[in-house]
Formats: structure tokens, C-alpha cells, sequence
């Protein structure tokens, strides 16, 4: 349980409490989080875990506790907003990023969270210590190198690939026909029952909780993808790529959920919370921020 609380907690600060000022009272946390059948105590225990990972900060105000993302925490916010929109169709340069690197075995921890990131920019491998992105990474690539210290040991080309052989070069370094399944899987469930919410919504036999829990899970399960698509650009994608299919039944699900989700958010954030202003850039119809643990 303690894992899936801190993921889904995750998922509430990306697609609702950053847009109200990026904090929030435990107590408020707690009532959200067993609309998911999580109980106080696995809450409290997943929150500070978060803060000891560096994701949360913790506050006083007399004698509530309140939680904040830490600049870490809005930063990883901020990224994934970018990285979801990878998602669209985007046209390539025709250019290749490489890093390559030869980290020292006794700064192996570094090498594996640098392997992490890596995949979640996007990167793919095709052999060890060869990392390839079609896409502009090269902020991502100097924040990687600055925050782990790693300057002396790493290597970073743009180039062109002269085989002229792309998507042989794409298959080798990603496993698109696997992501393609999980989109499949993603598409036959929430088609069904955004039909069926479709007609309750009609009717009006949806109560805000409803719509809030099952807003939080599809934009839980629509995150996923966040760690598996590098977010290629549309001539290095398959012809029949269904993520471009996904995204939109996303949006549209989204849409249809966001008011009544949003009202119950506010119902049980503003009893306890100053009750900031949402951002002006926010639109409860666009895409949530999906953040990475």
C-alpha cells in the first residue's frame, strides 16, 4: 500500500494541488486519499517518506502541518508538464543526440540514476553507455551533468546518422511494439467506461466524489506512459502508431471529468486551505502535470 499511496499522492499535487499553490493540509490530503480507500496512517507514512526523498516540505501553522512541493518537487512538476506534450505530433530536425559515458565503478549509484533519467527524458540505448534522443535535450542533458557532477566522465554529440537507416535505429533502441500493446490495453479499457460516464454524466447520476476519483486514476494510468514513450517525432514513428489515439480518448475523458472533479477538490481543499488562486495558465480541460516518483 505504501508505494501506491505515495504514487497516487504524486498524482494529486501534479493535477490539482500545484495549480492552488503547491500546498496543501494534511488533514485535507488525508480525506482525498481515502476516496481511494487509502487509510491515515499509510498517508502520513507516504508523506514523509516524500520528505525525505526531497519532494515535500513540511510547515506549521499552529497546530496543523501543511505540505508544499520543494523546488525539486515543482521543478519534476514543470518537466513532466513538457514531457506529456511529447506526446503530440512534432516534426524532427533530422538530427541525433548522443551522450556517451564512462562513469567510475564507485560512483555506480550515479550511473544508475543517471540510466533513470535518461529513460525518462526519452533517451534509448541500443548499446551500453549509448544514449540516442531525436529531440532537443540539451537542457536536459547540462541539468543531468551539473546535478550529478559528472562533466569529466560524459560525451555529447549532435549529428547525423549516414546509414540513412532510421527505423532500423529506432527498433534497436526502443521497444515501440511493446508500447504499442500497452496503449492498446489503455484504449479498449477507457473507451468502455468513458462511454458508459458519458451517459451517467447525461443524466446527471455522477456525484463530484465519482468523477474526482476516477479523473485521479486515468490520469494515474495515463502518467505510466510518461516513463515508457520517448516522445518521438511523427517520421520516426510507425504508420499505424496508436499513442496519437490514447491521447485523444485522454484529453477527451479528461474534459468530460474535469468541473465536477475540480468542484470536489475545491469542496474538501478550501475547508482547511487558504484558498489560493488557480493559476492563470490553467485550464481544467488541458492536460494534467504528471510527475515522476
Amino acid at each position: 500500500m505504501g508505494a501506491n499511496t505515495q504514487s497516487m499522492i504524486f498524482t494529486i499535487y501534479g493535477d490539482y494541488i500545484r495549480h492552488y499553490g503547491s500546498k496543501v493540509w494534511i488533514g485535507s490530503l488525508i480525506q482525498l486519499l481515502k476516496e481511494f480507500g487509502h487509510n491515515e496512517q499509510g498517508v502520513r507514512v507516504a508523506v514523509s517518506r516524500m520528505v525525505k526523498q526531497g519532494w515535500l516540505q513540511s510547515e506549521r501553522q499552529g497546530a496543523k502541518s501543511f505540505y508544499s512541493l520543494t523546488p525539486r518537487g515543482v521543478d519534476r512538476m514543470d518537466e513532466a508538464g513538457d514531457r506529456i506534450f511529447k506526446f503530440e505530433e512534432h516534426a524532427w530536425d533530422g538530427k541525433w543526440r548522443m551522450l556517451l559515458y564512462k562513469i567510475p565503478e564507485e560512483q555506480r549509484q550515479v550511473r544508475d540514476e543517471l540510466r533513470k533519467e535518461l529513460l525518462w527524458s526519452g533517451f534509448g540505448s541500443f548499446s551500453a553507455s549509448c544514449w540516442i534522443s531525436p529531440n532537443p535535450l540539451e537542457k536536459r542533458v547540462d541539468a543531468l551533468i551539473e546535478k550529478y557532477e559528472i562533466d569529466d566522465y560524459v560525451d555529447f554529440f549532435e549529428g547525423v546518422y549516414k546509414s540513412e537507416k532510421n527505423d532500423q535505429l529506432v527498433e534497436k533502441s526502443w521497444p515501440l511494439d511493446d508500447i504499442q500493446e500497452k496503449y492498446e490495453a489503455f484504449i479498449i479499457q477507457y473507451s468502455r467506461s468513458f462511454i458508459a460516464h458519458q451517459s451517467l454524466m447525461y443524466r446527471n447520476e455522477m456525484s463530484d466524489a465519482e468523477c474526482f476519483v476516477i479523473r485521479t486514476k486515468l490520469v494515474h494510468e495515463y502518467r505510466k506512459f510518461l516513463f515508457i514513450d520517448p516522445g518521438l517525432p511523427k517520421e520516426l514513428l510507425p504508420p499505424n502508431w496508436n499513442g496519437n489515439e490514447a491521447m485523444l480518448l485522454f484529453k477527451q475523458y479528461y474534459k468530460l471529468l474535469a468541473e465536477p472533479a475540480s468542484r470536489f477538490f475545491e469542496h474538501v481543499f478550501k475547508q482547511d486551505n487558504d484558498m489560493c488562486q488557480k493559476e492563470e495558465a490553467y485550464d481544467a480541460s488541458d492536460h494534467p502535470l504528471i510527475v515522476k516518483e
